[in-house]
């Protein structure tokens, strides 16, 4: 068996985006809409654990509220409505350059492409915000596809997504590695057979993600910031995880 394909989640992974992208996006949302609602670190991590932004706010709408009266029927719309106001806020924040690259993503992108590996992107976050950071911050990385938003139904820690990337890389699950942050993520892809290296970051640091292969607390970078190793057996391992430590750790 050969690692023949990597794929990677967006927000935690990518970039830090969680904290002060979406959870800031979603607040100038609702301050724009006229509500009063406002999601606090504590609460947002609490609502991590629902996959998809639409899906996080209609849960607030159902076990919350948002101030004011909503006939049931204009939920969804108004829904609809306030995700696409959120996600213009949330890609003015990414084009500002205010939310930087986590460690040594960018090196171990580059690693993988150089190394002949097909490279995907996972996520629940929405396309516009995906291809946003794909193929603008991240344009010299040849990624053979973008998977985002509602591609598939269910979100993870269903494997759907990953089943789907398996698909368009013609790839076997076990010739597929993923990095992922969340235990959401993290299960759907060890539910598909994968390979996972989970790196976690202020919130899933307080998750549970031992279903991983390896856990380091980023993928550091030899000039810059170095992970530590959390899970798992890696020898020489000194704070930067390369490419080909994990091609021969599972290959």
């Amino acid at each position: 068996m050969t690692i023949k394909a990597i794929f990677f989640d967006q927000d935690g992974v990518i970039i830090d985006t969680e904290r002060d992208g979406h959870r800031v996006s979603f607040n100038d949302t609702f301050k724009h809409m006229g509500f009063d609602t406002v999601w606090d670190v504590e609460y947002y991590h609490e609502l991590l654990q629902i996959g998809g932004g639409k899906e996080r706010m209609l849960h607030h709408f159902k076990t919350r509220g948002f101030g004011v009266e909503i006939p049931e029927e204009e939920v969804p719309e108004l829904i609809k409505k306030m995700h696409l106001y959120k996600t213009d806020r949330f890609i003015e924040l990414i084009e500002s350059g205010s939310l930087p690259l986590r460690p040594g993503i960018h090196r171990f992108m580059k690693e993988g492409a150089e190394a002949g590996l097909t490279l995907g992107v996972t996520t629940t976050s929405n396309e516009r915000a995906a291809h946003a950071i794909a193929y603008k911050i991240l344009e010299d990385i040849p990624f053979k596809f973008v998977l985002a938003g509602d591609i598939v139904s269910k979100k993870k820690p269903d494997p759907a997504i990953y089943l789907l990337a398996m698909e368009k890389a013609g790839v076997k699950a076990d010739e597929c590695l993923v990095v992922e942050d969340s235990r959401n993520g993290v299960l759907a892809a060890k539910a598909a057979g994968m390979h996972v290296v989970a790196t976690s970051n202020f919130y899933t640091e307080r998750e549970d993600l031992s279903d991983a292969d390896l856990i380091v607390t980023a993928l550091g970078d030899p000039d810059g910031e170095k992970g530590r190793l959390v899970q798992g057996d890696l020898p020489e391992y000194d704070g930067v995880l390369h490419i080909h430590q994990l091609t021969r750790m599972f290959g």
